[in-house]
């Protein structure tokens, strides 16, 4: 019993010092569970406004500058107050800042230089660029964007717009109260000037801000027209960040100028599937393997002048064939059938055929001319969604 006693007064003394020293700040208790949390926990407690309020705290704090170390404990003590959020372990910032918006991670790159370094990384902004923009940007957009790139480094410009370069494309992307970062007539334009041009967050801003147009595909092309129901042409786009519309530009027909179509929603874009100009005929390679009942997407285009745009429609049967699977030879014949229910069964846009073996463009000036073919899966329910209400003559 009295070793007990001894015991229990021996801890107290021990821990009695301790008590009175000056508290830690509120926000350092938090950073002290975060081994503690599971990676859903830390996502919710550092998520947008809370981080991004505690970081210009963080800025405030690297303000003042560094203080010089105490001996004492006490002392020690109020010296963690200038702790930030880059005392961190490294894969815990990492966590936080793979979590952040867009618009929280700019807001983040005018703090300070180490969270600058880390904000504008390829690596933060790759997941953004393909969560956001991923469905409509392929191929041909990145290789316009490196020729953009390229054209305006051989044109160059003075040391002094290069400087706010960056600064202006974020106010031009993101115009709100809250990208009035505070700098210093030293560092404000030291702290931006490094940004790549060929950065995939310099690509992302120019396509927020809508300044820089890329080319893409546009379902159902001026509205809905009923000469375009499910067809997908090319077009060149760029983005409205007030309305989240595009607007379109498509390539000129003929001696017909140019169209322009506006508002169009993101639902009726998408990414060239094939690297094929508007004007060229695409070489199919799925014909020996078209079956009754396949998808496709056949070239389409009024007369040899005019753009092909892409038409859905499904392989039917021959007309020899009673359509029964059993005793159906159509997969094997050189003579393939392409049929486009959306129009009436005795409409002339209804059927088609084309060969097998040595397809190449067919047509004439009267039905238009049909060019190269693609089989289609994952785009089927897209274009089941874009099926006109009314069949068309």
């Amino acid at each position: 019993m009295l070793l007990y006693f001894i015991t229990c007064v021996s801890f107290f003394l021990f821990l009695k010092p301790l008590l009175f020293l000056k508290p830690l700040p509120s926000w350092a208790s938090e950073v002290r569970l975060i081994s503690f949390l599971s990676l859903k926990s830390i996502s919710q407690l550092f998520r947008n406004q809370f981080l991004v309020g505690l970081l210009y705290q963080i800025h405030t704090r690297m303000s003042l500058g560094k203080k010089t170390f105490h001996t004492s404990k006490v002392e020690n003590v109020e010296d963690t107050q200038d702790m930030s959020v880059l005392d961190l372990p490294e894969l815990v910032l990492e966590c936080i800042l793979e979590r952040l918006p867009p618009d929280s991670l700019c807001q983040m790159a005018g703090v300070c230089r180490s969270l600058r370094e880390r904000c504008v990384s390829d690596y933060l902004w790759e997941r953004h660029m393909k969560q956001k923009w991923g469905r409509v940007i392929g191929p041909v957009a990145f290789r316009e964007w490196k020729w953009h790139v390229a054209s305006k480094r051989s044109v160059g410009s003075a040391r002094h717009g290069k400087q706010r370069s960056f600064m202006r494309l974020v106010s031009f992307s993101w115009p709100f109260s809250w990208m009035r970062v505070k700098v210093d007539a030293n560092n404000s334009i030291k702290q931006f000037s490094s940004l790549p041009n060929d950065s995939v967050m310099a690509w992302y801003l120019a396509l927020e801000s809508g300044n820089f147009s890329f080319p893409a595909q546009v379902y159902n092309r001026e509205n809905g027209h009923v000469g375009f129901m499910l067809s997908c042409y090319d077009a060149e786009l760029s983005y409205d960040p007030h309305s989240d519309t595009f607007q379109a530009r498509y390539p000129p027909h003929g001696r017909r100028p140019v169209s322009i179509e506006n508002a169009i929603p993101w639902e009726r874009l998408r990414a060239p599937p094939v690297d094929t100009p508007p004007h060229d005929l695409h070489i199919s390679d799925c014909l020996n393997d078209l079956r009754p009942s396949d998808h496709i997407e056949i070239q389409w285009r009024r007369n040899k002048e005019f753009p092909y745009g892409w038409w859905y429609g499904v392989v039917g049967h021959l007309e020899s064939c009673d359509g029964n699977e059993n005793y159906c030879l159509c997969k094997s014949s050189d003579t393939v059938v392409l049929e486009f229910n959306q129009y009436t069964p005795d409409s002339r846009w209804r059927r088609t055929t084309v060969s097998r073996k040595d397809h190449r463009e067919e047509g004439n000036e009267a039905d238009g001319f049909y060019g190269g073919i693609r089989k289609i899966g994952n785009e089927i329910s897209i274009w089941k969604h874009l099926w006109p209400s009314e069949v068309l003559d």
